[in-house]
């Protein structure tokens, strides 16, 4: 999710995160936390469609560095977009700044756009280090804080929900939140049998602290307040103009005498006078019920149910419906309203393993996809323009409802090649891992605009070769067949 300016506010207070020697413990990743983090951090390539071999070596080189430390990895992946539709806005608003950015790029000018299959080497590399991992159905930062707080470990991402949700732990170096900005992997230290990561961590308990003992079951309010993905209360606004914040901060030990630097600290400190998230909300829609005026005080205790609800997203659950997935393989529960439990087993279990793509999983969902941005000719027609016909023909797969059968799987693959306009005959020399791959190529030379060039081509198909060489020279490497 995020909460606005949440990370800024705490990472400028050296109060709020401690040192640590991070080794011999559980991790819970937020894995596009860390491939976003890795890709743009290290400056890797944008303009070009993305160095894929250079992203890989760094995930490798990570990965080496928590096994230095004894540190045992669980990935935990975003699958597609929430069905309730709440965040929609967010993403929609996200994608065209993406669009602005790409068009950037193309001009040599700066941007940030992940490269279209960063997320799959992700998986791929993860899946060849023996690395577990599940792809949720939604966004997975619940799930995340829920697992961690079973497991007493910590969590690694970059996301501001982790400054609220309650991962207090059971030891100092072993619970919290590890921001990625300050997990410095690469730099180990300790003797050999005692690596560590330098890092630091954080816990609901240290900033509460800083605000006098505030009730921690107040942040997931100030959050709520402040505005994350999911958007604010417009009576946010409006409460905290009722809010003096110099009077807050003048003789005030939680201000250390000044007055609050920010928003954020001003709702804190606020927040930290009231002793339960009762009287909180009492007082939030008794302000502004009096700013309303006496045409809504009916409507008294609405507002309170609105922020309440807000503020069960951070609701941490004692048990992780993920904690048998890593321990045994077995599919969370889905809910019976919830579109993805009317999916296949076998796609399921797809969905879970990084198999199968977000898009798939909204196209099943929501039908409905947002395409992602790629870096490219902004006077031409978009790229996605080349492939919708592959797409339309995926997205009928999807969603037609004839029972799973094994014959049925023959009549889908049918269809997509049809629609790429190759017969299986003709596929029958290349090998089976490559038959996709030639395929598609096929179909991307006579529908792509303008035609590809045979330069172009030519990369392509020794990029393809160079693949099968550096796959086959890999120690212990299997050959994998995609998923199709």
């Amino acid at each position: 999710m995020g909460v606005h300016g949440l990370t800024t506010y705490v990472e400028s207070n050296r109060n709020f995160l401690q040192d640590v020697r991070f080794r011999d413990s559980r991790l819970v990743i937020d894995g596009c936390s860390l491939f976003f983090r890795l890709y743009f951090h290290h400056r890797l390539d944008q303009q070009h469609g993305g160095d894929y071999d250079a992203f890989a070596c760094l995930l490798t080189q990570f990965l080496s560095a928590l096994e230095a430390c004894n540190i045992q990895p669980y990935v935990v992946l975003d699958g597609g977009m929430d069905p309730s539709d709440k965040k929609f806005a967010t993403l929609r608003q996200r994608l065209q700044s993406k669009i602005r950015e790409a068009d950037c790029l193309s001009h040599g000018r700066n941007g940030s756009v992940l490269p279209i299959l960063i997320g799959k080497v992700f998986i791929q590399v993860l899946a060849q280090r023996g690395i577990p991992l599940i792809q949720c159905p939604a966004e997975a930062d619940w799930d995340i804080a829920c697992l961690a707080h079973q497991w007493n470990c910590p969590v690694l991402t970059n996301d501001s929900d982790f400054y609220i949700f309650d991962l207090p732990g059971v030891g100092r170096e072993k619970s919290g939140y590890l921001p990625l900005s300050f997990f410095q992997w690469s730099n180990l230290n300790g003797k050999a049998s005692q690596r560590y990561i330098p890092s630091r961590c954080y816990i609901t308990n240290n900033l509460c602290r800083w605000f006098g003992g505030m009730n921690r079951e107040l942040l997931p309010l100030c959050a709520v307040l402040i505005g994350n993905d999911y958007g604010a209360p417009k009576e946010a606004e409006t409460l905290i103009a009722h809010i003096d914040m110099s009077t807050l901060g003048r003789g005030n030990a939680r201000c250390r005498g000044r007055a609050p630097a920010s928003r954020i600290e001003c709702l804190l400190i606020w927040l930290s006078y009231f002793p339960s998230v009762t009287e909180a909300l009492a007082e939030v829609s008794r302000l502004i019920d009096g700013e309303a005026g006496a045409g809504k005080r009916g409507q008294k205790g609405g507002l309170s149910s609105q922020l309440w609800a807000a503020m069960q997203e951070y609701n941490i659950k004692a048990h992780s419906s993920l904690a048998s997935w890593f321990s045994g393989g077995a599919l969370p529960p889905r809910e019976k309203a919830s579109g993805l439990a009317q999916l296949p087993e076998c796609l399921s279990l797809a969905a879970a393993q990084g198999q199968l793509s977000p898009l798939a999983l909204d196209a099943f969902v929501m039908q409905r996809a947002l395409l992602y941005p790629q870096v490219e000719n902004s006077k031409l027609a978009s790229s996605h323009c080349s492939s919708r016909a592959i797409r339309q023909a995926l997205y009928g797969i999807l969603l037609h409802k004839a029972p799973n059968t094994a014959s049925q799987g023959q009549v889908r693959l049918g269809v997509l090649l049809e629609v790429l306009g190759v017969k299986q005959s003709a596929l029958a020399p290349v090998p089976l891992h490559l038959q996709l791959a030639v395929a598609v190529t096929g179909f991307w030379v006579r529908e792509a605009i303008p035609t590809p060039s045979q330069p172009m081509l030519q990369a392509l198909v020794l990029g393809m070769i160079y693949g099968e060489l550096a796959s086959n020279n890999q120690p212990g490497a299997t050959r994998r067949t995609p998923v199709g």
